[in-house]
């Protein structure tokens, strides 16, 4: 391989979201915020603090977070999902950054209190997960939490035949355990919440706590 050649990057490309939500392609969206996330705020789980939402798409979560008085940052790899989450915070009289960015290689000025992580792992290729949950260590303060949506949708190809299918992909509990070590994070008893998903998958909802 010469210099000039580059190896192809696993998985969806920037242009691949870039036209799922020029066409609204956009089956994963709810139309409005997870009613998990309602839920935790409900509860007081969730705590005001500074907190991220990566790959944040229409930008529904970091609206409500802003609403309820959270200093929030949304990313997001594509355009389209930058202008129309900061077009919804802005609707709503709302203070809110939103940016532009590859959540393999942002690093955020100050570190968070608080990730929500919704559907950003699942929208990424399995090759990436390590250096994305070394991220999401890296981002957070210590003692800092992780609002965790697991997408569960297993396709008998990826059982039958170790095909890797998606997006969205499979996060298997195992593999989250695998991870998510407990050397780097607290994990909570079962049962998680299970939460009904639009494409008819579920996910499974949970607090990690970085050590």
């Amino acid at each position: 391989m010469s210099g000039a050649e580059q190896p192809k990057m696993a998985g969806p490309t920037k242009e691949f979201w870039q036209e799922r939500f020029e066409k609204d392609e956009t089956g994963w969206d709810r139309g409005g915020p997870s009613p998990q996330l309602l839920a935790w705020l409900a509860s007081g789980e969730l705590q005001r603090g500074r907190i991220a939402v990566p790959g944040c798409g229409n930008g529904w979560e970091v609206a409500e977070l802003a609403r309820c008085g959270f200093e929030v940052v949304g990313i997001d790899y594509t355009a389209a999902a930058v202008e129309r989450a900061q077009a919804r915070v802005a609707a709503q009289g709302l203070q809110a950054e939103v940016i532009q960015a590859d959540v393999l290689s942002y690093q955020p000025a100050l570190a968070f209190d608080a990730i929500y992580e919704q559907t950003c792992l699942c929208a990424l290729h399995p090759e990436h997960w390590l250096s994305y949950s070394r991220q999401l260590h890296h981002w957070l303060k210590p003692e800092g939490s992780l609002w965790v949506m697991f997408m569960q949708m297993l396709r008998p190809a990826a059982s039958a035949e170790g095909l890797i299918q998606g997006p969205p992909y499979h996060c298997d509990i195992n593999a989250m355990r695998v991870l998510f070590p407990q050397s780097d994070w607290v994990w909570p008893k079962l049962p998680y919440a299970r939460v009904a998903h639009p494409n008819s998958a579920h996910e499974l909802a949970l607090c990690l706590r970085r050590r």
